[in-house]
């Protein structure tokens, strides 16, 4: 029995407390920016912060957040920064939103959960 993973801080990220982007940023802001005075707002600042953490994390309520951070939360998300304009790549956002349309495209939920688990001192269990 492997024995590693049993003292590593345990985190909660609870789909019941957010049912957008916004909401999930703020809920990680609480979990894991106390004590700065800045909060995340991006999914490269989620990446980001991420890189400083060794912990297991368990995603309570992940089908609801699935549902949330679904596909139209996330064409929602694409038609914005579309509309937006520069700064963003015009080109690159369409055909993720493209992609998404044909049902080869990630969500945001699919999107956050592969970004946690591209950092190896990070644990993920979807409850």
């Amino acid at each position: 029995m492997n024995n590693e993973n049993s003292n590593k801080k345990m985190t909660v990220i609870n789909g019941s407390h957010f049912s957008n982007l916004e909401g999930f940023y703020e809920e990680i802001s609480q979990l894991f920016m106390k004590d700065e005075d800045w909060k995340v707002g991006t999914l490269d600042g989620f990446d980001d912060i991420l890189y400083g953490i060794d912990s297991n994390i368990t995603w309570k309520d992940s089908q609801k957040s699935k549902v949330d951070l679904g596909f139209d939360l996330t064409k929602e998300f694409y038609e914005n920064k579309i509309r937006i304009g520069k700064p963003f790549n015009v080109k690159l956002i369409q055909q993720k939103l493209d992609e998404l349309i044909d049902g080869n495209g990630q969500t945001l939920f699919e999107i956050l959960i592969e970004i946690i688990e591209s950092h190896e001192n990070i644990k993920l269990i979807l409850d």
